[in-house]
């Protein structure tokens, strides 16, 4: 009778003991790296590995190089591609129209998540910017026929002959009658001409622009656009340049900082000093509130002796613009000044280019960023629509009619 091991079928700590272990352990493992990196962890195959010398994921789809030399592969049925060094393939490559239409065919903002519209946007950084005459001059074309800056953008004596009656633009029900002394403040006309300027620089004030190293390439430009009389002194001007050639200033801000200019005036003075000889420009025909402050404005100045430029906003341009922009999708009790800019500069520019404008508490990577490059502080909320705003502007990006910068310059 031959001897029987108790043990034997027990398998104790033997090969299939270990093999059940390592499955719940790699279980737990994989379970772990979803929570802690969130369920896209493994499908987008973070163990990078190097492919002609490029960072290439641990993807189980085809990877492909189309004749342009873009690199893309399957995941989910969806075409993917993968980081290569900004600006590394041209504008109208295979890949770059497809970068493209991942960008235009979200045709509604809520289509895609946040997360969502900042991959393809950075997707579509590796694509040198290319202006599409075509596309351009069909957006100058019905900017001309709806608003048209170059006539109208400012009032002047050729548009609001003394004597108008002036309707505001949101108290449609005053009227501001033109009487002799407000027409003597009037240009007698526009001082800028259709595509006047070859290249224009409109900046937003944006935290997307702090750390940029962008003020060599704004400062290069033929005409520069800022909102709002923002700070540009050697403590930002690496980023954000010190050329200035027009600036919005809000009446709301002469109201807040400068006790709209009842008092002392020289501080308000020696701040536009910062913008060398730029003109400034202000929707004193908004509502009657800011008439008489935005006339201060242009008091002080003839009582500096400055030869400053002092414009006012045409209160129906303003109507056309944000009439246009509705059509597009922006509908907001008011328009941002940065929108007001571009709009004006699309129309007096051969070619423009955006830099600190977003919408978003983070930047396209992902990264926490301030409200504005020199502060944290929020607009009120509901006033402006800058997510749709920005949407649109990446559009136009897409299509090649503006130039939006929202990563670092060279």
């Amino acid at each position: 009778m031959g001897y029987s091991d108790p043990t034997a079928s027990r398998d104790l700590l033997g090969n299939r003991s270990l093999c059940f272990i390592f499955i719940c352990a790699f279980g737990l493992v994989t379970l772990f790296q979803q929570i802690l990196y969130g369920k896209n962890y493994i499908k987008s195959g973070q163990q990078f590995s190097r492919l002609k010398g490029l960072e290439v994921g641990n993807w189980s789809g085809l990877i492909s190089f189309p004749d342009d030399g873009g690199m893309k592969l399957a995941r989910n049925g969806r075409k993917r591609y993968l980081e290569r060094s900004e600006g590394s393939l041209e504008f109208n490559s295979t890949s770059c129209k497809e970068l493209r239409q991942e960008i235009t065919d979200v045709k509604v903002l809520t289509m895609v998540k946040t997360s969502e519209l900042f991959e393809r946007w950075r997707n579509l950084q590796v694509c040198k910017w290319e202006q599409n005459k075509e596309e351009t001059d069909n957006f100058k074309m019905s900017l001309s026929r709806c608003c048209n800056a170059p006539s109208f953008l400012f009032t002047t004596k050729r548009n609001t002959p003394s004597g108008t009656k002036l309707r505001y633009e949101v108290d449609t029900s005053g009227i501001l009658h033109i009487s002799p002394e407000i027409f003597k403040m009037f240009p007698d006309d526009m001082p800028y001409s259709k595509s006047q300027f070859k290249k224009c620089a409109v900046i937003g004030n944006g935290g997307i622009i702090k750390n940029s190293k962008c003020g060599r390439e704004i400062d290069a430009a033929d005409f520069v656009f800022r909102c709002n009389i923002p700070p540009i002194s050697d403590m930002y001007s690496e980023d954000v340049g010190s050329k200035t050639d027009l600036v919005t200033v809000n009446p709301s801000i002469i109201t807040e900082r400068f006790q709209k200019l009842e008092k002392w005036r020289k501080p308000f003075y020696d701040v536009l000093q910062n913008y060398k000889n730029s003109s400034v420009v202000l929707p004193a025909f908004y509502n009657t509130r800011n008439t008489d402050v935005s006339f201060r404005v242009k008091y002080m100045l003839d009582d500096f002796e400055s030869s400053r430029g002092v414009f006012f906003f045409h209160p129906q341009y303003l109507l056309n613009v944000q009439r246009f922009w509705a059509v597009q999708g922006v509908r907001a009790k008011r328009l941002s000044s940065g929108l007001m800019l571009v709009t004006a500069a699309m129309e007096l520019c051969e070619e423009v280019h955006l830099y600190g404008f977003w919408a978003f508490p983070m930047n396209p990577s992902g990264i926490f960023i301030t409200h504005h490059y020199y502060d944290n502080v929020k607009p009120r909320p509901g006033f402006h629509a800058m997510p749709y705003e920005i949407f649109n502007f990446m559009h136009m990006h897409a299509r090649g009619i503006v130039h939006v910068h929202t990563g670092p310059c060279r």
